[in-house]
Order: structure tokens, then sequence, then C-alpha cells
């Protein structure tokens, strides 16, 4: 079950990375801020996992 987390994290971060880039790209400063936002959310998810697996 950890693997497969650990792949929706990176995939919402690597979203919001993308969210991030085409809020710039756009002048879309909300967009921008939902962007970094998942990336931060994915971010501290992944952080969690790492704790769980010290944890095993």
């Amino acid at each position: 079950m950890s693997g497969i987390d650990k792949m929706k994290n990176k995939a919402q971060e690597l979203s919001g990375k993308g969210k991030e880039a085409l809020g710039d790209a756009t002048d879309d400063p909300d967009l921008k801020a939902e962007g970094q936002n998942d990336q931060a959310a994915g971010n501290v998810k992944q952080a969690g996992e790492k704790v769980k697996d010290v944890f095993r």
C-alpha cells in the first residue's frame, strides 16, 4: 500500500508543478498558488510516508 501512496503523492506534486508553470505562463496568480499548494501537500505526504517507513 505504501508504494501506491508514494506514487499518488508524487503525482500530486508533479501536477502542482504543472499548474504552477501554467499559472506563471498565463499570468494567473490563482492557478500558480494552487500549484504551489499542491506541491506542498504532496511534499508533506511524502515526508509522512518516509516517517512510516522508518517505523516499519
